[in-house]
């Protein structure tokens, strides 16, 4: 395919920004809560973060990098940080203390995006990662690092917008999004018994931890993490588009496809 050609694909086929942030060179000291330690090779989570964007890239989607935290191990998991509403930006307030100090750059690069930015205040505490939006239902994850007045200030951000939040409890997973994720048509993806399902509409389980994590990205094309192949297999069986990408040493972190961005949708109108 031709320049031409190949620009004008691009810019049909483009879905807005997402914001990523590279890994840090303190990668591998990032915090694990549920899962034991195991050493984690930053040179090769860098090259996992690169394959990561170009799958977004390839996808149609404008890859923009937030600036760096080299102080903040887990700064590479933006999506804790920022959860976007239509045209606003929420800047989170992370349950793990330490975490708190990633927020101030990935505000500026919301609001680089022209969004309007928002702030969780004391005593609140919220997680990006515990935030899934399906329709204009969020669901939120509590009894890790999103309390119940984390829950309540996000609800008063979001729901003079047009969104119903419901509080999700958990048990034995850092987010509700470790545990249930949503594909392109509002099916819920989720593992048994991490989330209470009476507070969500019915799931379909997934033998695969990964097989939970899914990115929509537009168009019927979902992103799925390379450790869930029979996941990924039959999400193409039943005709989704299926990227798969490699991030087995942020997975050592508990972290998952989700986490490794915030996407921002071109607005119209």
């Amino acid at each position: 395919m031709d320049a031409e050609k190949g620009a004008a694909v691009a810019e049909a086929e483009r879905r807005g920004v997402a914001l990523v942030r590279a890994p840090g060179p303190r990668v591998a000291e990032g915090m694990v809560t549920h899962i034991g330690r195991v050493p984690v090779d930053a040179a090769e989570a860098r090259r996992q973060h690169a394959g990561y964007r170009e799958a977004l890239a390839g996808a149609g989607w404008e890859v923009r990098e937030a600036e760096p935290a080299d102080g903040c191990p887990d700064a590479v998991f933006i999506e804790d940080a920022l959860v976007v509403v239509g045209g606003l930006a929420v800047v989170t307030r992370p349950g793990a203390v330490p975490r708190r100090a990633e927020t101030a750059g990935a505000e500026r690069a919301a609001a680089g995006l022209g969004l309007e930015t928002a702030r969780i205040r004391p005593p609140g505490r919220l997680d990006g990662g515990d935030v899934l939006q399906v329709g204009r239902t969020v669901y939120v994850g509590v009894g890790g690092r999103t309390d119940a007045a984390g829950v309540r200030a996000l609800a008063g951000l979001v729901e003079p917008l047009g969104r119903r939040v419901v509080p999700v409890r958990l048990g034995g997973v850092l987010h509700l999004k470790s545990a249930v994720t949503a594909l392109p048509d509002g099916t819920l993806l989720g593992l048994p018994g991490m989330f209470d399902a009476a507070a969500m509409p019915a799931f379909r389980p997934v033998e695969e931890e990964a097989g939970c994590h899914v990115v929509p990205l537009g168009g019927g094309e979902v992103l799925i993490g390379s450790s869930a192949p029979r996941t990924a297999a039959g999400l193409a069986g039943e005709g989704w588009r299926v990227r798969t990408v490699d991030i087995a040493e942020f997975e050592k972190l508990e972290g998952c496809v989700t986490c490794l961005s915030v996407l921002v949708p071109e607005r119209t109108g």
